[in-house]
């Protein structure tokens, strides 16, 4: 497991990364990383409360939906955050068949949750200390044009939403299909984001929710109330 500790957007953040015990399933896997992960918070005085955002990585499709179940029975109450989730089988270097990304931020806020109509298992956006954390958003359609057009029309939305816009974007996550390429996807996010932005990072990915998808991005921004 491995652990950064980074002041970012003037906060205190926690980052814990980790491969699951090998466990009978992937739930099993899942409970008992999420535990470990737990006991890590509280040697920086955090708790699963604490967290902002999850992120799963999984060796396969079984594992990632039953892992992704149970990962929305923990996380939930104080504890609901944004998430993501991924297909890639070389993310993980031991048999276990689960890995997770924790990020947490020391904060007394309270989080302003905020759902999709009707409710699915990612939370759309929170709102807590003036940040804006979105989960990250996929689209089903014929092409990585087309996939990009929509994710980002609906970021778009949910930023607006939550009272923000592109130009408050602090950092864009993207998790491109190994399939695609970085270049191919900057061409198609250039002329859609109006704003600068000033972080984007680009990872790899084999699967996600469903088949057919290519990307899945995550957006952070800062609200329009500034401490």
């Amino acid at each position: 497991m491995r652990t950064m500790v980074r002041r970012w957007l003037d906060r205190d953040f926690v980052f814990i990364t980790g491969e699951a015990p090998s466990a009978p399933t992937a739930a099993d896997e899942m409970k008992a990383l999420v535990a470990e992960m737990e006991a890590e918070l509280e040697i920086h005085g955090l708790t699963l409360a604490d967290t902002v955002r999850t992120r799963l990585w999984a060796k396969d499709r079984p594992s990632r939906d039953e892992a992704s179940r149970e990962r929305r029975r923990i996380f939930d109450g104080p504890a609901r955050s944004v998430s993501s989730s991924f297909i890639a089988p070389s993310a993980l270097s031991s048999e276990s068949a689960v890995a997770m990304d924790l990020v947490a931020m020391r904060s007394s806020a309270p989080k302003q949750l905020v759902e999709y109509e009707p409710p699915i298992v990612p939370l759309r956006y929170f709102v807590q200390d003036s940040i804006v954390f979105l989960s990250g958003v996929t689209a089903v359609l014929p092409g990585l044009e087309y996939q990009v057009k929509d994710i980002v029309g609906r970021v778009t939305e949910s930023l607006a939403h939550a009272q923000t816009s592109w130009d408050r974007v602090a950092l864009v996550s993207c998790y491109l299909h190994r399939s695609q390429s970085v270049d191919a996807l900057q061409s198609l996010l250039r002329p859609m984001i109006p704003a600068n932005i000033p972080a984007v990072e680009y990872e790899f990915a084999d699967g996600y929710s469903e088949p057919g998808k290519l990307l899945e991005i995550e957006t952070t921004a800062l609200g329009n109330v500034i401490r």
